[in-house]
């Protein structure tokens, strides 16, 4: 029997709604069937925490006085970008400190300020007539900022590559340290907790959702960067590989740093795990069945990352349940698996949001808009033309 957003939403107010984790309903499906999941449930609470690069913040540091029309701007030796109004400016989470190098960066900063520390300020300008200020160099923490919130270009992808070194010597990437001679694997997804294969055609998730993010509420902005969805699909229709992305935001002031922490790759550079929470209304048996997904129905290619072109050699497929079980076979022995992301913190975070709707406090929503279903992507090329 179908349900609606409005049915759901009432049975939460009145304390009725049955709520289950991914994994909960994982179960659930497997010994009752999708129909009687269905018929029980009524959200499906989902987790991610791992490295997103694409990620920062906007925020507004008020005027001063004199004012001024930031150009050059620092926070912790960290150059941040000023250039959208005077004294706007967006930290990149990947930008890295002009003195510390790969040690500290945007993500760092980031995660600083939602902590409550306070963060050295150092701008330059070009003087105009109303802004005839020139240099400003200060302290400011998350409390002094008029707004600060994040804006993540792209986020929660949904699956992702799994990657190994085949040459000869150690290499240093966003996938992690990868060991010579197939030395190990890492992989980046929660799996069978994924927010975006859990609903791999977008059904629910869209333009408008509200979410968990970094431990307040945020909201689904527009398709992430790099959204892919025309992909290779599995029997079970579950994208293999990387394919949709999500464009986030959310309140800073409402952020606790346990799920927002500013990292480093060593040799690689800076990043910002982020915590996302995104609950699935079940509105119908198909939506039990997308939501019954386990690690076994979804599987990824193991890459050769020793390869510096774009198309590198993609030497085998795998599901989550064997990355997750320390071991692959590959090439005739078993390798070491490593993940990047926290499936630990992922099941923290669908528990979480999952009490949340238990108590009221967060009820599903319709998205405005759908994400696109199809388009694919263009490449950067080398182009020269007359001159």
């Amino acid at each position: 029997m179908a349900k609606s957003y409005e049915e759901i939403n009432e049975k939460i107010k009145k304390g009725r709604a049955v709520v289950l984790t991914a994994e909960e309903m994982t179960e659930l499906v497997k010994s009752e069937g999708a129909g009687e999941a269905a018929g029980k449930v009524d959200v499906v609470t989902t987790g991610t925490f791992g490295p997103m690069c694409s990620s920062g913040a906007f925020v507004n540091f008020g005027h001063s006085d004199p004012p001024i029309k930031m150009h050059r701007l620092w926070l912790n030796d960290v150059p941040v970008c000023a250039d959208v109004a005077a004294v706007d400016a967006y930290i990149g989470a990947a930008a890295i400190s002009d003195s510390e190098g790969l040690a500290y960066g945007g993500g760092h900063i980031i995660q600083d300020l939602i902590e409550g520390k306070r963060i050295k300020l150092k701008s330059t300008a070009i003087a105009t007539d109303c802004y005839p200020r020139k240099e400003i160099e200060t302290e400011v923490a998350l409390s002094d900022l008029n707004q600060a919130y994040l804006f993540n270009p792209r986020n929660a992808y949904e699956n992702y590559a799994s990657a190994t070194n085949s040459s000869e010597k150690t290499i240093y990437t966003y996938m992690g340290i990868l060991l010579p001679n197939y030395g190990n694997i890492t992989y980046c997804s929660a799996g069978q907790l994924n927010p975006l294969l859990n609903d791999p055609d977008y059904r629910t998730i869209g333009i408008g959702t509200r979410i968990f993010l970094g431990g307040g509420t945020g909201y689904v902005a527009w398709a992430g960067t790099q959204h892919n969805p025309e992909v290779e699909r599995n029997d079970n229709g579950v994208p293999v590989g990387p394919s949709g992305s999500l464009a986030l935001i959310g309140d800073m002031k409402t952020m606790d740093s346990k799920f927002i922490r500013g990292a480093r790759f060593h040799r690689y550079g800076v990043t910002l795990y982020v915590g996302i929470g995104i609950p699935i209304p079940i509105l119908d048996e198909d939506m039990a069945v997308r939501t019954g997904i386990s690690d076994e129905d979804i599987e990824t290619y193991i890459f050769d990352y020793s390869e510096p072109s774009r198309a590198r050699n993609r030497l085998k497929k795998v599901n989550y349940r064997e990355l997750r079980s320390g071991k692959v076979e590959l090439k005739g022995r078993m390798v070491k698996t490593a993940p990047l992301s926290s499936f630990k913190m992922s099941r923290e975070i669908a528990g979480i949001l999952k009490q949340r709707i238990l108590e009221g406090a967060f009820t599903v929503s319709r998205p405005v808009e759908e994400l696109p279903r199809d388009g694919g992507l263009n490449t950067l090329e080398e182009r020269r033309g007359e001159r």
